[in-house]
């Protein structure tokens, strides 16, 4: 293999290694700070907002405004959907439409917030959910992202 082949599977790899390490690295200080601190601070799409954030750190949808409104907004749809309509299969259809008609409206448009109307309703969610995990989350995440934006900038 040529020093050129090498270097440009380096080039591809290292950044798909950095973006691996810092997801479950979040993930990890998610499960950690759970165990410390008792509070529910983990939700599965937190792992769809992670390949967002440290994969296609340059995306719209990776924007801070995006994590942390659209999953606040889908979250708080899912509420709605789940005291107008019941733990149900119209509250879930009702709760994902809702949080995408918000996410457009209110720029936040973050596609892995999508399924939290669904995470909301299956887990008979209460308003508190918005703060923990949601609101604690995402913020780690968003932080995180910082961080792993401006050491990439830096290189």
């Amino acid at each position: 293999m040529s020093s050129g082949a090498r270097a440009a599977i380096v080039a591809r790899a290292l950044p798909a290694l950095v973006a691996g390490v810092c997801s479950a690295g979040v993930i990890a200080a998610l499960l950690g700070l759970h165990g410390l601190s008792g509070l529910a601070l983990l939700v599965p799409s937190f792992g769809a907002s992670c390949a967002l954030v440290f994969g296609v750190p340059d995306s719209p949808f990776a924007r801070p405004a995006s994590v942390i409104g659209g999953h606040l907004v889908s979250s708080a749809m899912g509420l709605v959907a789940l005291w107008l309509f019941g733990a149900g299969p119209i509250a879930m259809a009702v709760g994902v439409g809702l949080a995408i008609a918000a996410m457009m409206l209110s720029r936040t448009m973050h596609p892995p917030a999508g399924g939290d109307p669904l995470i909301v309703i299956l887990a008979g969610a209460t308003p508190i959910f918005l703060l923990s995990p949601i609101l604690a989350g995402t913020l780690l995440i968003v932080l995180a992202g910082a961080a792993f934006g401006w050491v990439r900038k830096r290189r």
